[in-house]
């Protein structure tokens, strides 16, 4: 007779099932806990060079490195400081290329009269000269509505503490090249003596009690029909009765905006009580900007 198989036992093909699942579920886990350990290790690795990294711009890490040791080139932090270091050099020496045509632009920009020149200084003082002619002008159409007489006898040579630089003088008046701010300055000396044909006579006594008006005016010409009055400064004396000459010098300055070809003069009232000597009586300008 054949034999049965015992009642309630598994049969061969479910423990074959039951074999598959739990070889499957321990695999699962195997790849689980290693992909926890290895996810573990990455972020640990990772927050090691980024600490790393922000301690060597904190100066926290104290280790020294040296640049011809192959182990401290390998060093992340010193890797690090080196690539800042290359990328710095890298933008500065951009920045100063850049810069370059700058610079050649505005020098495109000067005049050539003015590049020339290159650092000469605009300036000139011109003094009073004992070679004295008329102070009064020839009337023209735009000194007529000036006040005063114009002084045309400056000292142009370099004798003398004169000079004109970048500047030059024609009919008494500085005539200017570059457009600027300037500051412009003048003194005239006055010195006022009693004739001796007259001294001891009644005109003598006369003369005495009249007031000495003394205007100093400094004018600037321009394409404008008329000058215009940049500066004035007066004095109003009456000297000693008993004195036979007396002294006073009035001095002005400014700082004005002056064109290409603009002209500046200086004009006085009484000009025949004026002393031209060089430390009395001078006028000048000089570019400050």
């Amino acid at each position: 007779m054949a034999m049965m198989p015992a009642a309630g036992g598994p049969s061969p093909g479910q423990t074959c099932v039951l074999i598959l699942i739990f070889t499957v579920l321990l695999q699962a886990l195997c790849v689980a806990v290693t992909y926890l350990y290895f996810t573990n290790e990455l972020k640990q690795m990772q927050n090691k060079y980024s600490k790393s990294g922000i301690a060597c711009f904190l100066n926290e890490d104290d280790s020294y490195w040296d640049p011809n040791d192959e182990e401290s080139m390998n060093d992340p932090c010193w890797q690090v400081k080196w690539q800042l270091r290359q990328f710095v050099r890298k933008m500065i020496l951009r920045t100063y290329e850049e810069s370059l045509p700058t610079i050649s632009e505005k020098q495109q920009n000067i005049p050539p009269e003015v590049r020339e020149r290159g650092l000469q200084k605009v300036a000139a003082h011109i003094t009073g000269t004992s070679r004295r002619r008329s102070t009064v002008s020839v009337p023209r159409s735009k000194n007529e509505k000036a006040l005063g007489q114009k002084i045309n006898s400056w000292e142009t040579s370099r004798k003398g503490h004169s000079f004109l630089n970048n500047l030059h003088l024609r009919n008494g008046e500085l005539v200017i090249h570059q457009t600027g701010f300037y500051y412009i300055y003048s003194q005239t000396y006055f010195r006022f003596q009693e004739p001796e044909e007259i001294l001891g006579t009644v005109a003598r006594e006369g003369n005495r009690k009249r007031n000495k008006q003394m205007v100093q005016y400094i004018y600037k010409n321009t394409d404008y029909p008329d000058p215009i009055l940049l500066m004035k400064s007066a004095r109003n004396s009456c000297w000693s009765k008993d004195s036979e000459y007396g002294l006073y010098s009035i001095y002005q300055g400014g700082i004005f905006e002056l064109k290409e070809n603009d002209r500046i003069f200086v004009s006085v009232t009484n000009e025949h009580l004026i002393d031209m000597d060089q430390e009395a009586s001078f006028f000048g300008a000089f570019l400050i900007g």
